[in-house]
């Protein structure tokens, strides 16, 4: 049990005791309202039941935070209590208690505050969803962050998460795409074409037509053009997904389903497809009509601004339309709740979205995160174009020189509706003045320690791969360990620390505020420091080395988790 759990149920306890005691009248228990105190002179917990039980018990909150103060024994996991200002209950805890934190780390190791989620928890997290006619941009890398660190933390916080990519694979820009591999193809050939306005006009279509060349020589010249547009839509296509698989694999995110609006449009083995599906459950609600040829969405009875074209007088389905097919296939799957991260510029597009899946009955079902721009720059002067190619600066060649860690850390830096601002020659500095690096040096420092305790036979073993980190540390502090030795303010702070680390879990998953993370790591490795500055680690006292070295084991444990749940390593060398 949580030390959070564990308070409530002492205060929650000292109120019943209270109202049978007579001293109190409550038909019901209020809520704890614990919370951490903003001045860490006034304890570890903060408790405002006093006031929120004032009206129905009818008294003075002070008279009922002392009713309650006077029955919370401070013989358990509490040192002190004491009330404050209009009622509030502060709680200091004994040390006992948040040696305990350290103890709870070690058992619990990389499952350590995770959470179980009560009732329907099934989350479709949709991001990225970029078009297979280009390379991704910077923009591109942050939603991949932004999700990536998103469903991770959820999951630990005990959410069903699953993640998903939409392969916008179906449309005029695909045409377009092809079209402008055709014409590059004919360039290299020697043909004097120009290249439409509206086409792509990025180095990596001439890339993609050279291969073409490369693999089928000159045959496409003369060909058919609607079968040289195929021909060449399907094979850029494939390229350009490959790409987005290859970089997604690079920077360590992956899906669960890669789904291609193509697929909306194809029938089952019923002659249906989601479309189809899609349109016959809207009618059913009673939510389409016919207007000058066009189907319409009447989606201003769910507070949009107008109403919705679904399908053109020409016949062809409008993007809204796969949109609609797409988020209705998505609750066919069983999800509970549906969160997509979008590009701020989409801002105007949710309500229509949220608009849709009201009128099937699933109102609240969509989320939507809106991730604010990355500005490039170097050395403090904005970066706008590519070295190597002219053109904008691509996630790829973001991740070749900055690496994967840093670009993680500096994406999820901010909340997403704050931009972000990259500097890419401080996002490679190797000192204390790049964030991330202070991180993970602090959890290399750790990692020697431990190393320099076990010996060098041990440390040995570990860099054969004859064992892991884990077995080191296993060997290291098998048998007992005096925790209560662990008494110095330096050591309690990052007791403290550790023990925010639950709750904070938690809240994240709820706020979808992974960027927390990134707060909470910097404290904790702050914190080792100080402890490092102010402790000998390995002493004389060998109880108190093991205790020291306990300690710095969890706050091993605690960093590598918390950079995990960013998607950033935990290296053990630096």
């Amino acid at each position: 049990m949580q030390i959070r759990e564990q308070v409530e149920q002492l205060v929650k306890g000292a109120l019943k005791a209270a109202i049978d005691a007579g001293e109190l009248e409550l038909n019901d228990l209020p809520d704890c309202g614990l919370e951490r105190p903003r001045d860490e002179g006034h304890g570890d917990w903060a408790s405002t039941v006093a006031m929120r039980a004032a009206k129905a018990a009818g008294k003075n909150p002070r008279e009922i935070a002392q009713a309650i103060v006077s029955r919370i024994p401070t013989d358990s996991i509490v040192s002190a209590c004491e009330i404050a200002g209009p009622g509030f209950i502060n709680i200091t805890l004994d040390n006992s208690a948040l040696q305990g934190v350290v103890q709870t780390v070690r058992a619990e190791c990389m499952e350590y505050g995770k959470g179980v989620v009560e009732g329907p928890n099934k989350v479709n997290i949709e991001y990225i969803s970029a078009n297979p006619t280009g390379p991704f941009h910077v923009g591109h890398g942050r939603w991949a962050a932004l999700g990536d660190a998103t469903s991770r933390v959820m999951r630990h916080a005990g959410y069903d998460v699953f993640e998903e990519f939409y392969i916008n694979d179906h449309g005029n820009q695909m045409d377009v795409f092809a079209e402008s591999v055709v014409v590059r193809y004919l360039q290299l050939l020697g043909e004097d074409v120009e290249l439409p306005e509206q086409c792509y006009a990025g180095a990596y279509v001439c890339d993609i037509a050279q291969a073409i060349i490369d693999e089928d020589g000159d045959v496409w010249r003369d060909a058919d053009e609607a079968e040289r547009l195929y021909n060449f839509r399907e094979r850029a296509y494939a390229y350009e997904s490959a790409e987005q698989h290859r970089i997604c694999d690079q920077f360590g995110t992956t899906f669960d389903l890669w789904f291609s609006e193509r697929s909306l449009y194809e029938p089952d083995d019923k002659g249906e497809s989601a479309v189809d599906k899609a349109l016959q459950a809207m009618d059913a609600a009673g939510y389409l009509y016919e207007k000058d040829g066009a189907l319409w969405f009447r989606s201003t009875d769910f507070k949009d601004d107008k109403d919705r074209v679904l399908r053109k007088s020409d016949g062809s389905y409008t993007y809204f339309m796969s949109d609609m097919a797409y988020h209705y296939d998505k609750m066919q799957r069983g999800f509970d709740h549906l969160i997509d991260i979008w590009g701020a510029d989409h801002h105007g597009y949710i309500a229509r979205c949220q608009a849709m899946l009201s009128a099937w009955g699933y109102d609240g079902a969509l989320e939507v995160m809106l991730g604010q721009l990355v500005n490039l720059f170097r050395d403090g002067k904005p970066v706008r174009m590519s070295k190597r190619t002219g053109e904008m600066v691509t996630f790829e060649e973001l991740l070749d020189e900055v690496g994967v860690d840093a670009t993680r850390w500096i994406m999820l830096s901010r909340s997403s509706d704050q931009m972000v601002d990259f500097d890419i020659e401080v996002a490679k500095k190797q000192d204390a003045t790049n964030p991330v690096y202070y991180v993970q040096y602090a959890h290399a420092r750790i990692c020697s320690i431990l190393r320099k305790a076990a010996g060098e036979a041990a440390a040995q073993k570990v860099e054969a791969g004859e064992c892991g980190f884990d077995d080191l540390v296993c060997g290291l502090l098998a048998g007992e360990v005096d925790l209560s030795l662990l008494q110095d303010e330096s050591e309690l702070a990052l007791m403290r620390k550790m023990d925010m680390f639950p709750e904070l879990v938690q809240q994240a998953a709820r706020d979808r505020a992974a960027f927390r993370f990134t707060h909470y790591a910097q404290e904790l490795a702050s914190s080792f420091h100080a402890f490092y500055t102010n402790c000998h680690v390995i002493t004389e006292d060998e109880r108190l080395t093991r205790a020291r070295l306990a300690l710095c084991d969890a706050v091993r444990v605690v960093l590598a988790l918390s950079l995990s749940l960013l998607g950033i390593s935990a290296p053990e060398r630096m």
